[in-house]
């Protein structure tokens, strides 16, 4: 990787975490289209691993709004999920991965500004659990499904329960990449270097995730979803 492809990776990752740590989603939507430009061979172990840490962060800022029932539900429907993400990834070629994550990003991005308002249930929890658990366990990318949940949520609610359905659903997807093989060590060594670009946007976000509104950031990040998702499939 040059030092160019890496600065611009690290400004990536620093505005996705701030993006992330104010809005609760839009970390994996940011940076998995840009590092599937750059080199699709970092999808997904890279995007997973960098978020581990991002989202420890945010679950502990935010505990006292977790919502543990929505997040049992989603959890467990999600660990059920993950055996299929992993087919997927022997199904689909590598090279046409960033065109399967550019098209799921578009999908996601018209979905979650087209769904109307709704009061979320055990279905909701479940589904979301396990399309999350098939397309993050692929490509790294999670997050829509969630946040079509929690979106008509309070902002702190959203942030809490998503990060902790993230974190335990990437453990459970970076072991299962790793044990049949799909994983790179190499892919380690960039989330760790590129920890201080991350830890940069989650401190900023702290400044500002109570006076954010959440609707816009939402809009801004799926918007941005769907232009980059566009790029990545032309590119693909």
């Amino acid at each position: 990787m040059t030092g160019a492809t890496l600065a611009v990776l690290a400004l990536t990752v620093a505005a996705a975490a701030f993006v992330q740590g104010a809005s609760g989603l839009g970390f994996a939507l940011i940076v998995a289209p840009v590092a599937g430009l750059l080199d699709p061979g970092l999808l997904p172990v890279f995007v997973l691993t960098s978020m581990i840490p991002l989202n420890m962060y945010v679950a502990w800022r935010e505990r006292h709004s977790l919502d543990l029932r929505g997040a049992g539900w989603i959890t467990a429907a999600r660990l059920t999920a993950t055996p299929g993400g992993l087919a997927l990834l022997w199904v689909v070629p590598e090279g046409d991965l960033g065109t399967v994550v550019g098209a799921a990003t578009v999908l996601a991005a018209v979905v979650s500004l087209a769904v109307p308002g709704f009061v979320p249930g055990r279905g909701a929890y479940v589904g979301a659990g396990v399309v999350t658990g098939l397309t993050e366990t692929a490509t790294g990318v999670g997050g829509p499904p969630l946040a079509l949940v929690y979106q008509h949520r309070p902002p702190a609610e959203l942030r809490a329960t998503v990060a902790l359905c993230f974190l335990t659903g990437e453990v459970a997807s970076l072991a299962l990449l790793f044990v049949s093989g799909r994983g790179r060590a190499a892919d380690l060594g960039w989330a760790t270097l590129l920890l201080p670009a991350l830890a940069a946007g989650a401190w900023l976000s702290r400044l500002v995730h109570q006076r954010v509104d959440a609707k816009r950031m939402r809009a801004f990040v799926l918007a941005f979803a769907l232009v980059s998702g566009l790029v990545l499939m032309a590119g693909g």
